[in-house]
């Protein structure tokens, strides 16, 4: 899609094109044309929130594309009040490599494209730009933010986001593997930018895998000799308060990403050790926070690590107990 273009395309009709409000100073000195990508499902009550975080960003994109999976409220209908873009695709289609590369080649004139979550609230006016102002360093292929957990979080909760994301920025690449091992391809896509060339050059997010489409995009980054940045001024808020059964199908399914793209391991090492610093870590902060979560912590840190090992021995499963084992139950359509 062309910057110049009035409109997507899209499977709901055409819709008006997101014009920006904001000064234009920051964009000048950065000369990168951006996109921001939101895939959504019933963003619900939320979005009106979701939106005047936007609305109050320093930076302001050039273009935001809503990539919507046939929502039944009114996601849409707001979306393109904004001003959006809009595409609609069926539920049953949606994935997370396959719809978010369809947004990349969708966005043929942009040269940083920024994704985000519906469930991610920018918290800071200067989180976009903080994001995209380090791709001002032509080798840095990705960058992501810092995600701080939601403003209920219990301890649990709040340590992973604390502990996955914290309060020092770095900018990693091949040369840091011996230090940070699978860490240094980490990156999340409910808040990221990537520059479209890096991400093309290296064929773009993959189609086939159950989820961790960003760790495997920036993966084959790190591979070609790109650069990853961690930036942790540029802040959402973002946690999840998973059940202990939730906990275990999203380990399943990283299980099987890895299984089936083995290369990853290889390349960095196994996961498991970075596993073993995350509970050490956990089981200190709630020791001081709120001891008596421990037990649940531990139980978690247990189920955790078996839907991993199920998951890696995916392929002596049978499709039908694999799609039970699976938060990512349509994936399993391939089989």
């Amino acid at each position: 899609m062309k910057a110049s273009d009035t409109s997507l395309k899209s499977a709901t009709g055409t819709s008006q094109r997101y014009i920006p409000t904001q000064d234009r100073q920051f964009q000048s000195r950065v000369a990168l044309t951006t996109a921001l990508v939101l895939p959504t499902l019933n963003a619900g009550s939320q979005f009106p929130k979701w939106l005047q975080g936007l609305k109050a960003q320093s930076y302001q994109p050039d273009t935001i594309l809503l990539i919507d999976s046939s929502s039944n409220d009114n996601t849409v209908d707001i979306a393109r009040s904004a001003g959006f873009e809009t595409y609609t695709i069926r539920r049953s289609d949606f994935s997370h490599g396959g719809t978010r590369q369809m947004a990349v080649e969708l966005l043929d004139s942009s040269d940083v494209i920024l994704f985000m979550t519906q469930d991610a609230f920018l918290a800071d006016k200067d989180s976009l730009a903080n994001l995209i102002k380090v791709f001002t360093d032509s080798k840095v292929g990705a960058a992501y933010g810092r995600q701080l957990p939601r403003e209920k979080a219990n301890p649990i909760e709040a340590h992973a986001r604390l502990f996955n994301y914290p309060s020092v920025s770095e900018v990693r690449d091949a040369g840091d593997i011996p230090k940070y091992g699978i860490k240094t391809s980490f990156i999340s896509n409910s808040f990221a930018g990537w520059r479209r060339k890096a991400l093309l050059e290296v064929g773009g997010f993959p189609r086939h895998t159950i989820q961790n489409e960003d760790a495997y995009a920036a993966s084959k980054l790190i591979q070609a000799g790109w650069k990853i940045a961690y930036c942790a001024d540029a802040t959402v808020y973002h946690s999840h308060n998973y059940s202990i059964i939730q906990e275990f199908k999203r380990y399943f399914d990283i299980g099987v990403f890895h299984a089936r793209d083995p290369w990853i391991r290889r390349m960095f090492g196994k996961a498991e050790g970075e596993g073993m610093r995350f509970v050490k870590s956990e089981l200190h902060y709630l020791s001081t926070h709120q001891v008596e979560l421990v037990p649940s912590a531990l139980l978690r840190t247990g189920m955790k690590l078996i839907g991993y090992k199920l998951g890696t021995f995916e392929n002596r499963l049978p499709v039908s107990i694999k799609r039970k084992l699976s938060m990512n139950k349509t994936y399993w359509k391939q089989d």
